[in-house]
């Protein structure tokens, strides 16, 4: 768990610089210093999405061309959707395997999870108490289901910090950092290409929390 918290903390003066190179310039050349300073650091990062639901095109993309996908995700609201249902569906078959990381929604004492619930709610009254676990878990549900006549798919449950989405590939990883008070799709995406830096980074982040669950 130590070296958990340590590389989440370290990760961000890796990230700060891309993230800020890839925003505040205009978006025709918002790609120029995120390559440079990629290059020249072995980062590997490809490009900067100023929001997650921006890099959604991408993602499909990229899962429809995986040998194998590994997800970390603070609530899992877009597995169910279109963009992810190439790994669900009979194409999703080919895949060696999908790996999948949701909160843990039953240690509800002082959990990570009602943290980042708790952020939510001071920027959108809409979200009740209660709700994100409810959501997880009618997310986990979903993939839980899907898993049932599909062997080379498994679920976990992680009660850990959260503050990021992560989408890896053998080719590329996408990691979204929350901004707090924020949802996770108004958050930036960094997409990293294998291989590189950040890359294994987010790599080492999935894999870390997978085996100490």
């Amino acid at each position: 768990m130590t070296e958990f918290m340590i590389g989440v903390v370290s990760s961000l003066v890796a990230t700060v610089l891309a993230v800020v190179g890839g925003m505040v310039l205009s978006p025709r050349v918002r790609s120029w210093p995120t390559l440079l300073l990629s290059r020249f650091t072995g980062l590997g990062i490809s490009r900067v999405h100023p929001r997650q639901r921006v890099a959604a095109n991408d993602l499909t993309k990229e899962l429809s061309k995986a040998r194998w996908v590994r997800v970390l995700a603070g609530r899992g609201n877009e597995l169910t959707r279109d963009g992810f249902a190439a790994l669900w569906e009979d194409t999703g078959r080919r895949l060696e395997f999908v790996h999948v990381l949701l909160p843990d929604t039953d240690h509800r004492s002082a959990s990570w999870l009602d943290w980042r619930e708790d952020e939510i709610r001071r920027i959108d009254p809409g979200f009740s108490r209660g709700m994100l676990a409810e959501q997880v878990d009618i997310n986990a549900g979903y993939i839980s289901e899907v898993a049932v006549d599909r062997n080379n798919i498994e679920l976990r449950r992680y009660n850990l910090p959260n503050l990021h989405r992560i989408v890896i590939t053998d080719r590329v990883a996408f990691l979204t950092l929350y901004r707090r008070a924020s949802h996770g799709r108004d958050s930036s995406c960094i997409v990293a290409s294998r291989p590189g830096l950040m890359y294994d980074y987010a790599l080492q982040l999935f894999t870390t929390a997978w085996d100490h669950v």
